[in-house]
């Protein structure tokens, strides 16, 4: 019998690989965490499929996430990632990243650990969720909306609650893998 899968992964090996080996597994670094809630943000209105094809690019373009270098970044710069075909070109979107990596340093200067904040929301451990059918699983929670007002309020963009969701699956906060998916054999670390 074939392994089963969670029913959105397609049978594009990057795709298979980022659910077999990334997505719902516990992340703790910080970097990390911004790179993954900035890849979030990106998808508004899209597919992860489409940010996931682009990862490399939004890698390159934006010094692999660092914080420290993505503030700096100036008009001219998103001038010049609106002609950038690696990523997604929309200038909102652009400058969320800027502006999510000078929220970052902001919370850092405040000594804030985005790590901590971030997975404050669920006492430090993943929730496992043990959804049946697709159907079942919530675009959205009450623990989203906080961590979405929370964002909000120390300057974040695009971190709706549906995208914080999307954010808790793919860093492990919650697993959402189906039942039957073979990743719910995996142990979360």
């Amino acid at each position: 019998m074939t392994p089963r899968r969670c029913h959105w992964v397609t049978s594009d090996e990057e795709y298979i690989a980022y659910h077999d080996q990334e997505w719902g597994k516990a992340e703790k670094n910080s970097q990390k965490l911004f790179e993954m809630l900035c890849l979030e943000g990106q998808q508004a209105g899209l597919s992860w499929y489409t940010i996931l094809k682009k990862r490399v690019g939004y890698r390159d373009c934006f010094y692999h996430f660092n914080p420290t270098k993505i503030a700096k970044m100036t008009q001219q710069d998103v001038d010049r990632l609106m002609q950038e075909p690696r990523i997604v070109r929309n200038r909102l979107k652009i400058n969320a990243i800027i502006t999510n990596a000078q929220a970052y340093l902001a919370m850092i200067q405040a000594g804030e650990d985005f790590s901590q904040f971030v997975w404050q929301f669920v006492d430090g451990k993943t929730q496992i969720n043990h959804w049946q059918h697709q159907s079942e699983i919530p675009a959205h929670t009450n623990i989203s909306d906080h961590l979405s007002v929370a964002l909000k309020k120390r300057g974040f963009k695009f971190v709706g609650s549906t995208i914080c969701y999307a954010f808790m699956q793919a860093i492990g906060m919650v697993n959402d893998h189906l039942s039957d998916c073979i990743c719910r054999q995996k142990k979360n670390e």
